[in-house]
């Protein structure tokens, strides 16, 4: 009698669970099927979605096509809507679909902008996530603006000021210039104490002193309490009348992993070890932004959802096959790069921090590189990017 096939299944095709599908593709699993789960059918890569906003990209380069990224690994992928999950039974619910059964399941669906949904009835707001419609959204809005505005000055206040709005900032900024949209007054508003928060202190110099050259105000130390039909007010009582407000703020756990039932950390994110098994049952991962190894906690941000890519791998094929698992050992220091809009990008390494347009090659090479793997032949173009402009 022929043992019944493995189920894989991936909930959320992130950069970490994307990863399984590409190695699917060459090596898949004996003995077992491969699930794909999501909300979209397009994957973003978010180290391009800046630069896509700021005309360096074509939308299509920072998209991976997930029905034909599924298709090559000879999986099926469902666009469906989770909302639940049965660890008794092995079973994933949905709202809009029938249950799956699984023997290993990989969660991966990343994070959203911490505090977002408090002010989600506003016509304001623009948050950052999900990528796949952010620019679709923040169009729309402008356009809104725009039709009943007239001419008077566009006014962007970003909230969050991590690396992320930075360089919304930086790039947006970029875009209203090559659109001769003059007449734009683009504000970062951040808790903290300066921007750029997890950088060293030459780099943030070095953000400051850019933002503050291109006239981008900075209001540090103060929270944004209401987002309301044409205004924004701080902690402190200050209003300040806007058009959009872009949401970039820090990560917090979506809401579909209140759904799981697995334990979680004190911010909601799923509690795992260092295997990336949850600790609620084995069977289940949490990889990424949507995991938190709980002896060795990492910031939320992408180069970590990344290198536990093949630790991921090998692990879902020891559980499938009677392997040994492996740890994942998060480094400490990486390699920063901040896209600055202006064919240039910002790089920290350590003590060495750089502003240049070599530094905005080697970005683009690193990004396109990652997510060329996941694309098709036909999706590999030659990007537009303006690499011989910008020499200002």
């Amino acid at each position: 009698m022929t043992a019944a096939a493995k189920r894989i299944v991936l909930l959320g095709i992130g950069h970490t669970n994307a990863n399984v599908v590409r190695q699917w593709a060459t090596d898949p699993i004996p003995g077992s099927t491969l699930t794909c789960i999501s909300n979209f059918p397009t994957a973003t890569y978010s180290g391009m979605l800046p630069g896509t906003l700021g005309g360096q990209f074509d939308d299509e380069e920072m998209r991976i096509d997930l029905p034909k990224l599924a298709d090559r690994a000879g999986a099926t992928l469902l666009l469906a809507d989770t909302c639940g999950l049965d660890l008794v039974d092995g079973r994933i619910h949905f709202s809009d679909h029938d249950s799956i059964s699984f023997d290993a399941l990989s969660i991966g669906v990343g994070s959203v902008p911490a505090n977002s949904q408090e002010h989600a009835n506003s016509p304001l707001l623009i948050p950052i996530k999900p990528m796949q419609t952010f620019l679709e959204r923040l169009e729309t809005r402008l356009q809104a603006r725009s039709s009943t505005m007239g001419h008077d000055p566009t006014k962007i206040a970003i909230v969050g000021g991590g690396v992320a709005g930075v360089e919304i900032a930086f790039c947006l900024q970029e875009q209203f210039t090559e659109r001769a949209l003059h007449d734009t007054r683009i504000e970062i508003f951040t808790s903290s104490e300066h921007v750029a928060a997890g950088m060293s202190e030459r780099g943030v110099r070095r953000i400051k002193r850019l933002l503050t050259k291109r006239g981008n105000q900075v209001h540090a130390g103060h929270r944004v309490t209401t987002v309301g039909e044409s205004e924004i007010v701080l902690d402190d009582g200050c209003r300040h009348v806007v058009d959009a407000v872009i949401w970039a703020t820090g990560a917090a756990a979506p809401p579909v992993l209140s759904k799981l039932g697995l334990r979680t950390d004190d911010r909601g994110f799923i509690a795992t070890g260092p295997t990336l098994q949850t600790l609620s049952d084995p069977r289940v991962f949490a990889v990424g932004d949507s995991g938190t190894i709980l002896q060795s906690p990492s910031p939320k941000a992408g180069v970590y959802a990344v290198r536990q890519s093949p630790i991921l791998w090998h692990n879902i094929r020891a559980l499938a096959t009677g392997g040994t698992m492996q740890q994942f050992k998060p480094q400490r220091s990486f390699l920063k790069l901040l896209n600055t809009g202006d064919g240039k990008a910002l790089l920290e390494y350590g003590m060495f921090v750089a502003h240049a347009r070599w530094c905005w090659r080697l970005k683009t090479w690193i990004d396109k590189r990652f997510v060329s793997e996941f694309q098709s032949a036909s999706h590999t173009h030659v990007s537009r990017a303006r690499q011989t402009q910008h020499a200002r």
